[in-house]
């Protein structure tokens, strides 16, 4: 990717982040960035054209490439565990108008999005499941498919603005429980002794 579009999205995406996407103008994106409109505007046609730029940016980034050299090494669970301590991270730092503001106003680029991010999730943990398999820390008849998509399907559900308005707890919070939920019901008694030692040392609090 080009790095002048890399750091306009990089800006714009921090912006969206705290303050939502109506809200943020190509204006304040510009002086954000300390460059004109003009300039912006050869990078990307319009606001439109750079939402949905970003969302695409957010798929590539998702893959957590910084965690690959750092997990490849761990076994499943450990790589759960510091992937979601990542993912918790980022959500600390999103203001949930960005998703209404995706829905109601970028609604075709915000659905082609969330199918890229189900296919990539589903594939990640797919691929942990299988590890875990191997490991001897995960249920050896487990069905790596089903497990897979129900995980996808609670994650695309607890994105949905309208479950979030019905309940008292944070996104982070119910990720928190919805991937300790999800380490308990594939863990076998060998997987579910270690990851309990593991939030332990770690002092991750899972209850809501």
């Amino acid at each position: 990717m080009d790095e002048k579009l890399e750091s306009i999205l990089k800006s714009a995406g921090n912006m969206f982040k705290k303050y939502g996407i109506r809200s943020i103008s190509m204006d304040d994106i510009a002086r954000e960035l300390g460059i004109s409109k003009k300039t912006l505007y050869q990078a990307v046609d319009n606001k439109t054209d750079l939402v949905e730029y970003l969302l695409n940016y957010l798929i590539e980034k998702g893959d957590y490439n910084c965690l690959k050299d750092a997990t490849k090494d761990m076994n499943a669970i450990d790589v759960l565990l510091t992937v979601s301590r990542a993912v918790s991270d980022e959500i600390k730092e999103i203001n949930p108008v960005l998703s209404f503001d995706l829905q109601k106003f970028y609604p075709t680029i915000y659905r082609d999005f969330v199918m890229k991010k189900r296919d990539h999730v589903y594939e990640q943990i797919s691929r942990n499941c299988q590890q875990g398999i191997t490991e001897g820390l995960y249920r050896s008849d487990l069905d790596v498919e089903l497990v897979s998509k129900l995980y996808v399907q609670k994650l695309i559900e607890v994105h949905n603005p309208d479950f979030l308005s019905s309940v008292e707890f944070s996104f982070e919070k119910i990720f928190q429980v919805m991937f300790d939920n999800h380490i308990r019901g594939i863990a076998n008694t060998v997987g579910l002794t270690y990851y309990e030692n593991q939030i332990k040392n770690l002092n991750i609090n899972t209850n809501p």
